[in-house]
């Protein structure tokens, strides 16, 4: 058995449903389907996602929300017209989400959640009954019924364990399954999301749950690359990763799958598979527990913005019990999560993203660290980008991290931070958003080894 996810792009329009359905009558191992909502149709589109946002937000804003409710129902519409189903679908699509919104909790976050998750919801029902169209035995699947158990952190949640048992039922499913991505549902009945680009994430549940075969995760490329092509021409492609490289690297800027989805194929030891919805026949990327590698060899080199530092210092802070521990409870009292902690013997940084901060929550944070913890000198830095160098064979490498920082050097980027991870199979730079591509340009030529005349 094997379960196939399609993404935004994927579903995006009839052409790209209709491409779907030949993909999954290709192979009769496919008998699971995790869909999303549809994605951009062309540069300069709306996702349906965010049209839902938009409408949450009117809502929750007490304003008239009937246009933006029209925009959503107008894409479903056209994929309906498109695929010549039945005008109902679209009927009941409108019903469902005046449903949503007239069933409004006082929980503006679980609300959010609730209305986000009918793009999924109501795209797998439209892509089953095309199944169903063309003589297909197939089925839509609701997470509540199968038994999708998530966590309470609205827009952040994490799968319950007890979902495993419940969703690996569906491996008894006699007719194809269709399962709407990105969502579940709390113990207490409410509709709960993952974070962005959580589709992946269910995929990788159900996988998990069946013991699939193979995770297949459709995309609109043919498989991951050494690093952006965007931003170096000629990056070479990737065949094979370990889970461990592809979490390193799709946490770090790589956005062609989630670093959470991850999880639960280690758990379960469920090989992933990168493939293009418009080549499937490519061979796409693995990614699997164990590959063979060069010693000293890199895999690929991620970057992100949006990140922010935490400078501290206190002198005599190294013979300070608990300093680290304190430091991180005030972040934690702040609902504040870091990424990185690199540190000496008098001073400290701590990464963070750096969406959460605004003016006010700045100045709280900084007055807190500086009251509570005594120290001389504590500043918040904005405007970072991460760039993660990966790879299995750069374990015990000598000279590797000296390339690197050569590179940038030569380059004219300078190194606001350098942490490598315990694991040693990867190392993060941070350096000046500005400079986040000239740096990553440099780390190709010199790691990768791709021609300068890219």
């Amino acid at each position: 058995m094997k379960v196939a996810k399609f993404g935004g792009s994927s579903v995006a329009d009839a052409k790209h449903i209709l491409k779907v359905i030949e993909i999954v009558k290709a192979d009769p191992d496919r008998r699971i389907v995790v869909v999303s909502a549809p994605g951009k149709r062309f540069s300069g589109d709306i996702k349906v996602t965010d049209l839902l946002i938009a409408l949450a937000e009117a809502v929750i804003a007490g304003q008239s929300f009937e246009k933006e409710l029209a925009a959503v129902v107008g894409r479903y519409a056209e994929i309906q017209k498109e695929l010549g189903l039945d005008a109902a679908i679209v009927t009941e699509i409108e019903k469902d989400l005046r449903a949503r919104i007239e069933r409004r909790s006082a929980n503006d976050a679980q609300f959010m959640d609730t209305i986000k998750a009918s793009g999924e919801d109501n795209n797998a029902k439209i892509i089953a009954q095309v199944f169903v169209n063309q003589g297909i035995g197939a089925r839509y699947i609701d997470p509540k019924d199968a038994g999708m158990l998530l966590s309470d952190d609205f827009g952040n949640a994490q799968v319950l364990p007890e979902s495993f048992a419940n969703l690996s039922t569906l491996k008894n499913e006699k007719d194809i399954a269709i399962f709407p991505g990105f969502f579940g549902y709390t113990k207490q009945g409410e509709v709960a999301t993952f974070p962005r680009g959580g589709s992946d994430i269910t995929g990788a549940i159900v996988a998990a749950a069946v013991k699939a075969e193979v995770y297949e995760n459709f995309t609109d490329v043919d498989s991951v690359f050494a690093l952006d092509p965007r931003v170096l021409g000629d990056a070479p492609a990737i065949d094979l990763l370990t889970y461990r490289e592809m979490r390193e690297l799709s946490y770090a800027g790589f956005g062609v799958f989630h670093d959470e989805a991850i999880v639960p194929a280690v758990t379960a030891k469920v090989p992933i598979c990168i493939k293009n919805t418009n080549r499937p026949s490519a061979e796409g990327t693995m990614i699997v527990a164990e590959r063979k590698y060069e010693h000293g060899e890199v895999t690929g080199i991620a970057s992100a913005d949006g990140f922010s530092a935490i400078y501290l210092s206190k002198y005599m802070m190294n013979r300070e019990v608990g300093f680290g521990r304190r430091l991180l409870q005030i972040l934690e009292q702040e609902e504040l999560s870091f990424e990185h902690a690199p540190s000496g013997i008098d001073n400290m940084s701590v990464i963070l993203r750096s969406a959460p901060f605004s003016a006010e929550k700045e100045q709280h944070v900084l007055n807190r660290i500086t009251n509570e913890l005594g120290v001389d000198d504590a500043t918040i830095e904005h405007g970072l980008s991460l760039i993660m160098i990966v790879g299995e064979g750069m374990r015990y490498a000598v000279g590797l991290a000296a390339k690197a920082c050569a590179a940038l050097a030569n380059a004219g980027v300078n190194i606001e931070m350098i942490n490598q991870g315990s694991s040693e199979i990867s190392i993060m730079f941070g350096v000046k958003e500005v400079d986040r591509k000239q740096a990553v340009q440099a780390l190709g030529h010199a790691l990768l080894k791709i021609n300068k005349a890219t």
